[in-house]
């Protein structure tokens, strides 16, 4: 099973996971509204309740005060919570505990008390869902020392980040995008395989510029590369941060001395933004002395997410305007 793989979604990647890991430790459990006999409002949960009872896949009422309060208590008693969020914008009631509480405790108490939980946030936009139900926040959370904050953006990635974090001894902000819950790949069977936090991907190799991204859009700048090789001849080189905090400063400073151009794209609003952080932490390296342009960033337009489809579709960076931004960095439109 070693090198075995199946073809699966990213919600089946992440029960696979889950189940993984609660198997291999009796310490870790799942909660969360409607995780149980429901199977999860994403179905991220489905069948886990008949394998593990309902000691281990934990419904709650909902609070999401409660449900962070009690998820970090067992942890810093020695149990390893995976708290299912449901939409991300309700993290917003679990912020004094995340923020305040677990993100503190392990630097407060000299590394004696640790909080090992996993926030997994449904996040991201293009389901319908409108402005309360549709944000990416995890610029909030990267500001915070303490927490580790995660979002890959393939079904394996999902798979061995997911395992790393549940492993994990810290905090981890884990997004997960609803619109891609249904995204199949590839994905490793092997329930020792994990994926490092902290780790940057080359997903695509190339010569003429950079694009840094992670999560849902990784899958669009991948179309976007293609497509502008196939029809411009530029050489895209994609760089998928998987991690945003910590951040692998290396991957992205080696990739942009190399190209001399860089784009830096997510789907959550532009203004203050990870991305800006990025861009930030090129301007303040030597990598800045090897840029033969502007550092352009493409993100989500600085409004509520409509309810509207196409007006949905109209702020968010498409595989057209991922396309447009390269060419103008090398000059070709």
């Amino acid at each position: 099973m070693e090198n075995e793989t199946k073809v699966m979604s990213v919600r089946d990647a992440i029960i696979l996971a889950m189940s993984e890991e609660m198997r291999r430790d009796e310490n870790v459990f799942l909660m969360g509204e409607d995780v149980g006999i429901f199977g999860g409002d994403f179905g991220t949960s489905v069948g886990m309740l008949q394998e593990f009872g309902k000691e281990r896949v934990r419904d709650t009422p909902i609070s999401e005060n409660a449900i962070s309060g009690c998820a970090i208590g067992a942890a810093m008693t020695g149990l390893r919570p995976i708290v299912d969020v449901t939409f991300m914008d309700f993290i917003v009631y679990m912020m004094d505990n995340i923020v305040n509480q677990a993100a503190k405790t392990r630097y407060m108490f000299g590394g004696k008390g640790q909080v090992p939980v996993v926030f997994r946030c449904a996040a991201g936009s293009g389901v319908g869902a409108a402005a309360q139900h549709s944000q990416s926040l995890e610029a909030w959370f990267t500001h915070i020392p303490g927490l580790k904050v995660v979002a890959p953006g393939t079904p394996a990635d999902v798979k061995g980040i997911l395992k790393s974090a549940i492993r994990d001894n810290n905090t981890v902000i884990f997004l997960e995008y609803k619109a891609q819950f249904n995204m199949k790949g590839e994905v490793p069977l092997d329930p020792e395989f994990t994926i490092p936090l902290g780790k940057a991907e080359l997903k695509r190799e190339g010569k003429d510029v950079t694009v840094v991204t992670y999560g849902r859009m990784l899958e669009r700048v991948l179309q976007a590369a293609d497509q502008v090789r196939e029809a411009e001849g530029v050489s895209v080189e994609v760089v998928d941060l998987r991690t945003l905090m910590p951040l692998d400063k290396e991957a992205i400073l080696n990739s942009v001395k190399k190209t001399g151009r860089v784009l830096l794209v997510n789907d959550a609003h532009k203004t203050g933004g990870f991305i800006g952080e990025i861009a930030a932490t090129i301007a303040e390296s030597d990598a800045f002395d090897y840029l033969d342009g502007r550092i352009l960033r493409l993100a989500a337009e600085d409004v509520p997410v409509p309810y509207n489809a196409k007006l949905e579709a109209a702020m968010l960076p498409s595989v057209e305007r991922i396309k447009k931004y390269i060419l103008k960095l090398v000059n070709k439109r």
